[in-house]
């Protein structure tokens, strides 16, 4: 919304400016009031209700400036010598008003600036050209004295005459210059450029004194205020750039590299270490481990068998004793594991080691010296002398050292033509040319005052002195020294402006001071700046811009943007350019004159503004000069009062309500009315009721007190546990002090905990105030520690510098990152950098190919992988340091069929003992989402861990090293459940028993069915638990994966929390989470062990519920990625999502009601199915199937009267031999009757072998286990099992008389002589009686009764006491009454699952 104000203008008023400041009319009627669009939206909303707003219709000629709220704008040029002023605005409110600015500066480019017009740059300009002439001599008139008010009438009728009709459209396709070109090719020869270097050029190693952070002061042996003769213009060399903050920055990096010294063996091991964890101890209580131990002098392995509680180096020590060699000292030696260059931690219990923890076959070890090892990738003494200048690592910023070139070879030509004006006061134009040259150097910005000292020196050489003795102080010679002094003086200060603003490896040598008139500035007063020159704008704007906000009352890390608009009449106002800064960078604020680069992007990021989007390296298109008051503010921190000491006991009402609100875990998902009441009993909040970044994310603002409160309850703050500080480290938090407290808790963090959460941490960097935070430092300090942290930060910040507005600032921590890693770990990471764009290349054309072409093009492609190797000798992969390769098996390497064309690359294992490596190279996906899905589910599989669960997770590598690609670790032995459906005709995935027939097939031993058994079991439930909570979508055959060993696990997480794919605007994903009747039948074994699905629903909600304690920790992982740029994961909304599925508020009775709930929905859910059909037949190979038996029926078999084999038959119970075989009696066709016993697993074999050979015909629904009640099942199969089979065998004549039905009847009879003693009805016996499992819990007057595995949970609130209470409890099925009983509540456990025997049992 664009807001207008009116403008007061006085004549009496504007009479006085007139005379002080050399004020003239306007550009249109005198008294004219004129609308000024603001731009500042935001403020301007804040005090809508405080100031008069006046809208009028825009007059014809009015004049529109954007992004300013009042302000009055001069133009001047170099080509004309009249001054024309715009409006002074003036308001009544005395809140917002208008300080009229003394100075004339000059906005940029307009047509009679010193730089060329825009139109003219490619028409031989002297821009373009710097051998060109300058034809604007003649035009100028300005005289240094003052001027009469002759000459003023004639400068205002000439200034309205040509700003008539003037259109002030603000575009940028005709008037916004491109980037400068490079000059040096067409200004001088290569000797004449070396000798300009030797000429201008001072190198020094001066270094900065502490000051502000964008001016800065140097050592220097010539005063600052040194006037300049002649041409005295010489450059330093900065060795650690110009800009104040960027040289802090190398010196806080140098300083923390120099704390790990090389010799250091405890941090500069050069070694790989093995993750570890804290000891699972409820895993591994009286875990033993199996493993084999080789060595160099043994050619068999040695076994042994420890406890997971056994240190490694004691371990070590009991070697000895197998082998006859020297004795060995632990301290000397080091277990490695085979295959890769990853040690076990001496000091650590095996059971700590991950790959104990996941690893549950024999684990081979490999025992090597200490001496032996090379540390090849260890810092060297050398890296310890090595000095960091930031321009040298960030190559891709060296747009300075052409700047410097052309520089100071445009300065050698100014200098050369200006000795020869001073000499014959002849050829000011090519004086005027270099001018122009160095202001395009200098990122094409010109300042008033070279615009006025080079219209001063035209009109001075154009005089002709008449009364002017020659010998005279005001003699022309002495006149054009005195402007040309100024005029250098004034490029001067450009230079040091320039150099200051943006990143550059020089300086001037005199900086002169650059003042700017600030009047009587204190705290109390407002915040102001001037918006001086929009530099390669057409237009001028010059105004004092003036905030309704005191000084005192703005928080420290405040962020001012600036927008740049384009008005027209007939459109509304559209953003052409903005920037970004803070106000008071290192403590301190912004002093003088700044540029700032304008970005020319659509919308700045309003959610992510912090210091890193400010992006100082080099100037862009649009420079924008802002002017701030001299008077230098530091942020001084106060003292704090201890409020809520001595506070009374609160009300329990208060508490539980405090703990209630804890439950949405995030500030961000509480309401404004929530945020206030937990603020109001701030106090009264501790790390037992609730968490410290919803206590302090309830804060009303930022301002003084607010803050100040803030930090009293953060030194008050006991915190639980390191991570609950995450939080802390979100956007929601910018105050640096509170981000310090957490990055202090998270030191506490081991370096393989840390490891864990590097994802989140790089993330969090983005809203740091500065690269020397605390953040930042830990990174690089921990990075020096471990090569695992410095390996994975190396990608994540390659990966990083995709991002649109932060680029920069991970391009300085990056290189911060390389010089703390030393030149042999940097080697390392140009060489995996290396290998990943061979890969790129290699994919790219494998891409582009034809797919005849392609496997032939991937072959010959190869070559170059083949050929790197045998330069590099070896390499470790980016995927994981701890796997070095020597080659690759190029017969082993294709690429798979799917749209991104993926490769699979085969590596050959560099470690003898190892097998080859292959991975998937992907481009053209983003697997950014992928990265972090799987690390959210690694969170929950070691939280799973911690608590004694192992569901056997296979959570493969992921890393994404580029905008659009990445690689993924593949699996052994793994397959689509797909190519498994496919294995079994078309209808797979209708079928029951695909899982247990491959299973079967692939592990026929019953010891290894078991096993395999069991890892399903397990691996099943813990993914159906993952991807419930994490909303993991598009979920069908083909990303779902099977091992042979039994693990199951998904894959291609592009479609998560909840958004799911539509196709005709239906969701192609309808069930809760994946799990199918296949799977079902595989768990249960055909049936033959219902309680086996029992126990897999107690698996599941006690994985769920484990997790659910641990809701904050993976709420605030996510919330820290919320502006990564995921697709599907940028809002509230998506946060909402998670929070639901996890129902934190929820007790764990009532979460396991809940996920059963969704096991049952998935179950039943057909869709998935069809899905998978779908997704089968798709990718079936196009043969024709075999041309089955006729589906054309005889006239004879579709008679009603066709005779039959058999009757019918009835199940008469279970056989006494066991109790899973059924005694079924089979009347035939002439009323005999026979017995034969089977199992439920054979009615339901039979029933698929019906399926297969009648595929289109409707057979009966079979009665699978979940059709059955949780009482009395046995009764309702016996009448299921008799329904089926009575629809079997009146049905279809054909499948009647199948030999499918009449060989499942009538073979293997059972002697009718012991019917009656093999019967067994079920009800005869004690253990059959029917019985109900109960969990009753008491708490807070609500009593609370959960039916294991039944649909609802009953809570009964306002329940005062149990004593005197008896629970009632009548079990149904369907309207047959099971049984009854009465529960005296005062007596029972309580939270304790129990079974209660039912009584007066009517089956």
């Amino acid at each position: 919304m664009a807001y207008y104000w009116k403008t007061d203008l006085n004549s009496s008023e504007s009479h006085e400016k007139q005379q002080e400041h050399q004020e003239f009319p306007s550009l249109n009627q005198p008294l004219s009031p004129h609308l000024v669009s603001l731009g500042f939206d935001n403020v301007v909303d804040e005090i809508s209700n405080k100031i008069p707003v006046c809208q009028r219709e825009i007059e014809e000629n009015a004049f529109f400036v954007p992004s300013a709220p009042h302000w009055d704008s001069r133009k001047h040029s170099l080509d004309e010598t009249h001054q024309t002023s715009l409006n002074e605005f003036t308001f009544k409110s005395s809140e917002l008003s208008c300080h009229q600015v003394r100075d004339t500066p000059v906005i940029g480019f307009s047509r009679h600036s010193v730089l060329p017009n825009p139109q003219n740059i490619n028409k031989g300009s002297s821009w373009g050209n710097p051998i060109g002439k300058y034809h604007g001599a003649d035009d100028y008139r300005f005289n240094i004295l003052p001027l009469s008010s002759t000459s003023l009438d004639k400068i205002n009728s000439q200034s309205q005459v040509e700003n008539e009709n003037h259109n002030y459209h603000i575009g940028f396709e005709s008037s916004v210059l491109p980037i400068y070109p490079f000059l040096s090719t067409n200004l001088m020869s290569k000797e004449e450029i070396k000798s300009s270097r030797n000429m201008n050029i001072v190198k020094s190693s001066l270094m900065p004194f502490k000051g502000s952070s964008l001016r800065r002061t140097w050592e220097s042996t010539c005063p600052k205020n040194t006037e300049l003769t002649g041409c005295s213009i010489q450059l330093v060399d900065i060795a650690q750039g110009s800009n104040m903050s960027l040289a802090s920055f190398c010196n806080k990096v140098k300083k923390i590299r120099e704390t790990y010294h090389a010799a250091d063996m405890d941090s500069n091991s050069g070694k790989i270490w093995s993750t570890t964890t804290s000891f699972p101890y409820k895993l591994f209580s009286n875990t033993k481990f199996n493993i084999n131990i080789f060595t160099d002098n043994s050619t068999q392995g040695f076994h042994f068998i420890p406890y997971a509680t056994h240190l490694v180096k004691d371990l070590i020590a009991e070697i000895p004793h197998f082998c006859t060699n020297d004795q060995l000292f632990p301290r000397d030696h080091l277990l490695s594991t085979c295959g890769h260059e990853e040690f076990l931690q001496n000091d650590h219990y095996l059971g700590s080691h991950r790959v104990f923890q996941k690893n549950k076959s024999v684990i081979q070890l490999y025992l090597q010296k200490k001496r032996d090892i090379p540390g090849t990738l260890s810092r060297k003494h050398e890296d310890d002398h090595s000095q960091f200048y930031l321009n040298q690592l960030l190559e891709f910023m060296h747009i300075w050292k052409v700047s410097r070139q052309c520089l100071s070879t445009v300065i050698q030509k100014y200098d050369s033509h200006l000795k020869y004006l001073l000499k014959t006061q002849q050829n000011v134009d090519n004086v005027i040319e270099e001018v122009k040259n160095i202001c395009s150097v200098l990122g094409c910005v010109e300042t008033k005052q070279i615009t006025d000292a080079v219209n001063e020196l035209n009109l001075i050489l154009q005089r002709k002195p008449k009364n002017l003795h020659q010998n005279s102080d005001t003699s022309a010679k002495g006149l054009i020294e005195k402007v040309t002094t100024e005029l250098s003086t004034s490029i001067c200060q450009l230079i040091d402006i320039y150099c200051s603003s943006f990143y550059a490896d020089f300086q001037p040598l005199h900086a002169p001071l650059y003042s700017v008139s600030c009047g009587n500035l204190g705290l109390h007063s407002h915040l102001s700046f001037t918006v001086y020159a929009a530099h390669n704008i057409p237009e001028t704007w010059v105004h004092r811009i003036n905030f309704p906000l005191e000084i005192k009352s703005l928080p420290r890390e405040s962020m001012l943007t600036i927008k740049l608009f384009g008005i027209t009449y007939a459109t509304n106002a559209d953003l052409l350019a903005w920037t970004c800064f803070p106000l008071f960078p290192k403590h301190r604020s912004i002093l003088r004159s700044v540029l700032f680069s304008m970005t020319l992007q659509s919308e700045p990021p309003m959610e992510m503004i912090a210091p890193g989007v400010w992006d100082v390296s080099q100037p862009s298109p649009v420079t924008l000069q802002i002017d701030f008051p001299a008077t230098e503010w530091e942020y001084m921190k106060l003292d704090s009062e201890e409020n809520g000491s001595d506070l009374e006991e609160p009300p329990k009402e208060c508490l539980k309500h405090i703990a209630r609100l804890s439950q949405k875990q995030t500030p961000i998902l509480l309401s404004e009315e929530k945020r206030r009441y937990l603020w109001f009993y701030r106090f009264y909040c501790n790390n037992e009721n609730c968490s410290l970044p919803l206590v302090l994310g309830s804060a009303p603002g930022w301002d003084e007190r607010t803050v100040s409160e803030m930090h009293t309850i953060l030194r008050r703050w006991k915190f639980s546990h390191p991570l609950e500080a995450l939080g802390l480290l979100t956007s929601s938090f910018p105050d640096q002090e509170i981000r310090s407290v957490a990055v202090q808790q998270l030191d506490n963090l081991l370096n393989d905990e840390l490891l864990e959460y590097l994802p989140q941490l790089v993330q969090a960097v983005k809203f740091e105030w500065d690269l020397e935070s605390p953040l930042v430092q830990l990174l690089l300090h921990r990075s020096l520690q471990s090569i695992q942290i410095a390996h994975r930060l190396y990608w994540l910040l390659k990966d990083a510098q995709n991002e649109a507005y932060f680029k920069s600032w991970y391009q300085k921590l990056l290189a911060a990152l390389q010089f703390c890693a030393g030149k042999a770990l940097r080697d390392e990471f140009s060489k995996e950098q290396k290998l990943i764009k061979i890969l790129g290349d290699i994919g790219e054309k494998v891409k582009t190919a034809s797919d005849p072409q392609r496997q032939d093009v991937l072959k010959k492609e190869l070559g170059r992988l083949e050929e790197f190797f045998w330069c590099t000798k070896t390499c470790h992969l980016p995927l994981n340091p701890a796997l070095c390769v020597q080659g690759i098996d190029g017969d082993a390497c294709s690429y798979f069929t799917s749209n991104a064309l993926p490769l699979k690359i085969t590596f050959i294992n560099a470690n003898p003992m190892g097998k080859n490596i292959s991975v998937i190279f992907k481009a053209g996906d983003d697997l950014r989402q992928d990265m972090l899905v799987l690390q959210i589910i690694q969170v929950m599989d070691n939280i799973w861990l911690q608590e004694g669960l192992d569901m056997q997770m296979i959570i493969y590598r992921c890393l994404s090293t580029g905008k659009g690609q990445g690689l993924v670790q593949m699996v052994p032995d793994a397959v689509t459940l797909a190519k498994i459906h496919r294995h079994f005709g078309p209808i797979g995935p209708l079928k029951e028993n695909t899982i247990k027939k491959w299973f079967s097939r692939h592990n026929p031993l019953k010891v290894d069915y078991e096993k395999v058994l069991r890892n399903f079991f397990y691996s099943c439930a813990g993914w159906c638990v993952v991807t419930f909570i994490l909303g993991v979508c598009d979920r069908h055959n083909d990303n779902i994966m099977l091992t042979k060993s039994g693990h199951m696990f998904h894959i291609d997480f592009g479609k998560f929390l909840g958004h799911a794919q539509t196709f005709g605007g239906i969701k192609r994903d309808r069930a809760p989470f994946i799990f199918t009747s296949e799977m079902e039948y595989f768990i249960t074994e055909g049936g033959k062990n219902p309680q086996h699905f029992q126990d897999f629903v107690e698996l599941c909600c006690r994985a769920y519920n484990i997790v659910r304690r641990h809701s904050r920790l993976l709420l605030n992982l996510l919330e820290m990625m919320l502006h990564a740029g995921l697709p599907e994961l940028s809002g509230i909304q998506d946060l909402k999502y998670v929070y639901n599925n996890l129902r934190p508020q929820d007790t764990d009775l009532e979460a396991t009601s809940h996920f059963t709930k969704k096991i049952k929905e998935s179950l039943e859910c057909f869709p998935v199915k069809l899905n998978n059909l779908i997704h089968t037949l798709a990718q079936m190979t196009a043969i024709s199937p075999a041309k089955s038996t006729s589906q054309t029926f005889s006239q004879e078999a579709c008679m009603p009267g066709a005779s039959r084999s058999i009757q019918r038959a009835t199940v008469l119970g279970f056989s006494k031999k066991t109790s899973h075989l059924y005694l079924i009696q089979v009347t035939h066709s002439n009323n005999e009757t026979s017995l034969t016993e089977k199992s439920f697993d054979q009615f339901a074999k039979l029933h698929s072998q019906l399926q297969k050979q009648f595929a289109s015909l409707t057979l009966p629904e079979f009665p699978h286990w979940w059709h059955l009640p949780f009482t009395n099942s046995d009764h309702k199969r016996f009448r299921d099992l008799n329904h089926y089979m009575e629809q079997i065998l009146n049905g279809s004549y054909e499948v009647a008389n199948s030999d499918c039905v009449l060989s499942f009847f009538l073979c293997e009879p059972v002697e009718q002589a012991v019917k009656e003693s093999a019967v067994d009805r079920g009800e005869k016996f004690a253990d059959k009686k029917p019985k109900v499992q109960l969990v009753i819990s008491y708490k807070d007057a609500k009593l609370t009764i959960l039916v294991k595995h039944m649909k609802n949970i009953v809570v009964y609130d306002e329940v005062t006491e149990l004593q005197g209470h008896v629970l009632m409890l009548i079990v149904k099925s369907k309207t047959t009454f099971v049984g009854a009983i009465n529960i005296q509540l005062c007596s029972v456990t309580l939270n304790e699952e129990k079974w209660y025997p039912l009584g007066n049992s009517i089956i």
